[in-house]
């Protein structure tokens, strides 16, 4: 079996399923692109808030920015491993936020709201890549 043989077995994706893995992999690159932008303006002094700042929140934030645009790659191109990926930062960020929400006196709400969001936009893009529960639709 050669390689050409290999690849003519291979299922493709219906059109209905690229689709949805696009609109996923456009999610998770908006959302991890907008916590690089915003947390290293705020770690640069470029945008000062009126709020306490936890530093290592911010740090966080950019690292699994980053962390989500690789993800968003992964997706995009039906990586296997975009599936751990996405519940590896859907289960950090509800991680961070139960932490936040029950063991931190000094988190502002804005931080709270943003954790929120975060977790509803990665639960979208784990609803969007799993169709059902032992169904594996990325390759």
């Amino acid at each position: 079996m050669t390689i050409l043989d290999f690849n003519k077995n291979k299922k493709s994706p219906s059109p209905r399923e690229g689709f949805r893995m696009g609109i996923a992999a456009i999610l998770a690159l908006f959302i991890g692109g907008m916590s690089v932008v915003a947390g290293s303006k705020v770690l640069l002094g470029i945008d000062v808030k009126d709020y306490t700042v936890l530093n290592w929140l911010v740090i966080y934030n950019v690292i699994f920015g980053v962390i989500s645009m690789v993800a968003a790659y992964l997706i995009w191109k039906k990586k296997s491993f975009a599936k751990k990926a996405i519940v590896f930062v859907l289960a950090a960020h509800t991680f961070v936020a139960l932490n936040l929400y029950f063991f931190s006196e000094t988190v502002a709400s804005e931080s709270l709201k943003a954790m929120s969001f975060r977790i509803s936009i990665w639960i979208v893009i784990y609803l969007l890549t799993f169709k059902k529960f032992n169904q594996k639709p990325l390759n």
